[in-house]
Order: structure tokens, then sequence, then C-alpha cells
């Protein structure tokens, strides 16, 4: 036998009081809007300190940081989004679940980046960019104990761009809804409306995801790239690629055979632009290909 979901209550049509959960850069728009706009935030919840490379200090999230300069109080516990008697709490990539128990104490509205139900998950921009997604967006959802399954308040669509990274879809993505989750609050939010389609999910990127398979095509090849972190094997030692421009010429030699500064591929090539090869920092590949001497003809992967 199921039991219906409880019934989760409801923000008020234009919050003043607002609680802020979030973590990341990708928040950090968000939590600057609704300060810059006179909204009352209680308390800022975000992730702990961590430390960020073997010899360093811990240091406070992106989150904790613009909220520290703002003067806002900084809270690890999630309890104290219901604690602080907000209307109710925005969450921006958290990065972690939030219970069924603190949903039911407190309204609370998630700005999430993608056009729901497409991509509900923890990867949603790579996943789009690496799909070869020509638009995505950005929603702002009633946050539901189930994986982004909330109705949604409205949603804003994002063209890609053939030359967008993820960085740079995430930051477009965040500062436009930003600016669109203030302007909701201040007009009213309206009626949240139930989510349509069929869903996809954005599971995070493994280093499976990430490894170059030169037999695929460069358009392919070029969005795991713009994606980040994308790799091969050279000469027995992981080489990742930073930059690369898949151009439509073909040659006879196998795929992932160097030619020149590019890489043949399973249909076109992929240029070479700025590669990192293990041990050393990231280079033009220009100034690592004459430093290097490769002889053409050597093989990647």
């Amino acid at each position: 036998m199921t039991h219906p979901l409880p019934t989760l209550p409801l923000p008020p049509n234009r919050p003043r009081r607002v609680a802020f959960a979030g973590t990341p850069n990708d928040a950090v728009p968000a939590l600057g809007s609704l300060a810059e706009a006179g909204f009352d935030i209680p308390v800022v919840v975000t992730g702990a300190p961590r430390r960020r490379s073997r010899r360093g200090h811990d240091t406070p999230s992106p989150v904790a940081a613009a909220a520290e300069q703002r003067g806002l109080s900084i809270s690890h516990d999630p309890a104290d989004l219901a604690a602080c008697d907000a209307d109710c709490a925005v969450v921006v990539a958290y990065g972690r679940l939030i219970g069924a128990d603190l949903l039911s104490q407190v309204p609370m509205l998630n700005l999430h980046f993608s056009l729901l139900p497409r991509w509900r998950g923890a990867a949603p921009v790579e996943r789009a960019l690496l799909a070869g997604d020509e638009v995505t967006g950005v929603c702002l959802m009633a946050l539901e104990e189930t994986l982004d399954t909330g109705p949604v308040y409205w949603r804003h669509e994002v063209p890609i761009s053939s030359t967008d990274t993820a960085a740079s879809l995430r930051s477009r993505l965040s500062h436009e809804g930003a600016e669109r989750l203030v302007t909701s609050l201040n007009d009213g939010l309206g009626t949240a409306e139930p989510q349509q389609g069929e869903p996809t999910y954005a599971r995070k990127l493994s280093r499976a995801d990430r490894e170059i398979d030169w037999s695929q095509p460069a358009t392919h090849i070029d969005r795991q790239i713009r994606v980040g972190g994308a790799w091969t094997m050279l000469n027995g030692q992981r080489f990742i690629v930073r930059g690369g421009t898949p151009l439509s010429l073909t040659h006879d030699a196998p795929p992932g055979t160097l030619q020149s500064d590019a890489v043949v591929t399973g249909h076109g090539i992929v240029r070479l632009n700025v590669v990192q090869p293990a041990g050393r920092p990231a280079a033009e590949a220009q100034a690592w290909l004459n430093g290097a001497r490769l002889p053409s003809g050597t093989r990647f992967g």
C-alpha cells in the first residue's frame, strides 16, 4: 500500500524574510541579488570549510565568503533554515539533500539550472552540454523530498552556443537565474505548475565520462573538452585536453593519430589549443608541441 506524500507548506506570494542555502560559486549571484534587493536574510546555510589543496588550509565556501563580506549570519546546520522564522528559504546548489522533516517546517524554493524535468540531478549543466542540447535554462521550483520533482513557478530558457564551456554556461545561468529570482519574489510567485514531460537524470560525470574516445566524431569530443577535464593517454600517461577546435577535415590516418597540431577522430579532426601533460601545468598546445617534438603519426589513447 502506498502512502501519499505529506502536503508541504507554501511560501507567501511575496516573501520578504528569506533564508538562504548554497555552497559553490554558482550560488553566489543569487545570494548577492537577494541582499542587494533589500530582502531580510536571517541566515545563510552553506557547506563547512574544506581544504582546497593538499598543503592548504581549510577555506570557507564561496557562499560563506560572500555572506561574510555582507555581514550575514552563517551556519553549517540546515536545521537553522527552519529555526530563523523565515517566510521561506531559497536553495541554490547547496550540495546536500534536505529531509522531509525540515521541508515540513519551512517552505523552500530551489533555483535549478536546467529546464525541468530534463536533467534532474547533480550535473545538469554538464549533461546538457555533453548531450549536445541546443538550449537549457533555469527553473524556480518548490523543493520536495524526491529529487528535483517539485512544481515549477517559472522557466527561463538560455541557448547553448557552440563555444560555451560548462563554466561559461553555469555563469550565465546563475546570473540570469538570480535576476529572475528577485523579480519573481518582488512581483509575486504565482502558482507553481507540475512538471510536464519525460524526465532525464543528470548524474555526476565520472572519469569514464571524460575519457576521450577518438573514434567518436570531432563534435562529440569538442563537447567533452568544453565540459572540462577531458583526458586521453599519451605514452602511457594521462594527458588532459583543456581546449580544442573541431574541424570537418578528414584524414586517412586512424583515430587518435597526431597530424601536425591536430588529432584525427572518427569524423573530422580536433585541433589542440590548450593541453596539460601529466605532472605539468596547462600550456598552449603549440608551445608544448614545439618542446615535446612528437613525430607526426603519434597515437593518443
